[in-house]
């Protein structure tokens, strides 16, 4: 069996590429990209154009001469990504290579990397906002008010004539669902994304896009060992909602690309290898810095972690605790899991206050605790573990 490695990378990469487009919350940004311009390997030249105002008109001297400054702006890219794929030549037939493979690396690009990018894009512009201060307070119970005050700041600086776009958390795309106030002025409409057209509900002309919550922290740490993946940083808030100008950001992808090699192309194993790199970053020009707004969860703050403890068998006693404070209202589920990891976690049932009575019932062995604290029903994070080592009697 023959494979054009080449011709099917190509072939990959352009249907991945529309993979991306479909799947990620902020793959338009990518459209807003059109005019910049690479001037080395991490650097990206964005054009910024400002004018002076109009002045009176002399009848002697005439026009009062203006000026146009256009500053190039360098911005850094940060984010080079890469995975290395294998698939067993026994997994694969004569007629499936290609088939397979594509629905592989389909799989791969939907479930890790438009999470990872749409997560880190988001993060930037809610980090953005908040260096800015471009932040409101809002009432959870009334999300339309809060948004209406977002699209109001960004209308502030953007002008009435911007497309906007709202980036709502999960919670907060339910509370909209479920309120027969917006039902009533909630509209569905056609959304540009590259050559795709989504159907998208919008209010008041904004297009709202929901995301999973997952996405919608304003940290995270982008691993580069083990599984690799994402994870959001512990002092994370959550974003409620992101309002800011369909262009206003600039999603650049200088790579995107897909390496194949048949078996006999692959020097480590008898498979198929496919070689994935995605290389970006998301970028706000100066003129457009006040147009991005956010509501962010309130911090939570814990004052106290649970504690370690040691208990012998058949004599087991005393509670594990957490203190914590915030401007919201908090609530507590424990968990229990198999390390200082939290792997395998498993809520506990009605294990819901800030202490969490230890197990009379525990035998010889050493167990794992830690509790999720939940501000407004909506934010969260995590304690630390605390680990419980329980002695023979």
């Amino acid at each position: 069996m023959s494979i054009n490695s080449v011709e099917n990378a190509v072939r990959y990469s352009q249907e991945l590429d529309r993979v991306f487009t479909q799947k990620s919350a902020t793959g338009f940004f990518c459209d807003n990209a059109l005019k910049t311009k690479f001037v080395g390997a991490k650097t990206v030249i964005i054009p910024d154009v400002d004018f002076e105002g109009l002045a009176d008109y002399d009848r002697d001297s005439g026009f009062s001469r203006g000026a146009i400054t256009v500053s190039n702006n360098s911005y850094t890219m940060n984010m080079d990504r890469a995975r290395s794929l294998q698939i067993d030549r026994e997994d694969m037939d004569e007629t499936g290579i290609a088939n397979l493979a594509g629905k592989i690396l389909g799989e791969y690009v939907r479930t890790k990397v438009v999470p990872e990018c749409d997560s880190y894009v988001l993060s930037k512009l809610a980090g953005l906002a908040a260096t800015r201060s471009n932040l409101i307070n809002g009432d959870v119970t009334k999300p339309y008010e809060a948004l209406c005050s977002l699209i109001n700041e960004v209308q502030k600086q953007a002008g009435y004539d911007e497309e906007l776009v709202a980036f709502v958390d999960s919670a907060m795309y339910a509370a909209f669902q479920n309120s027969t106030e917006i039902s009533r002025i909630m509209d569905i409409t056609d959304f540009k994304q590259g050559d795709i057209s989504l159907k998208v509900k919008s209010i008041n002309g904004v297009a709202i896009i929901p995301v999973v919550s997952e996405r919608m922290k304003t940290g995270y740490t982008f691993n580069n060992t083990g599984a690799g993946g994402f994870t959001p940083l512990e002092n994370a808030k959550e974003i409620y909602m992101l309002v800011c100008p369909k262009n206003g950001a600039h999603l650049v992808k200088k790579t995107e690309q897909i390496r194949v090699f048949t078996p006999e192309q692959n020097i480590d194993a008898d498979a198929y290898k496919f070689d994935y790199r995605i290389y970006y970053d998301v970028f706000v020009k100066k003129s457009g810095l006040d147009t991005i707004w956010a509501w962010l969860s309130p911090e939570i703050t814990v004052s106290a972690q649970p504690q370690d403890a040691s208990v012998t068998e058949g004599n087991i006693s005393g509670s594990l605790s957490v203190t914590a404070s915030s401007t919201g209202t908090l609530s507590y589920q424990w968990y229990t899991c198999t390390d200082t990891n939290k792997s395998n976690a498993v809520k506990i049932a009605s294990a819901t206050s800030s202490s969490y009575s230890i197990p009379t019932t525990l035998e010889d062995g050493t167990y794992y605790y830690f509790a999720k604290i939940t501000v407004d029903n909506i934010a969260s994070r995590d304690t630390d573990v605390a680990t419980v080592s329980v002695a023979a009697a």
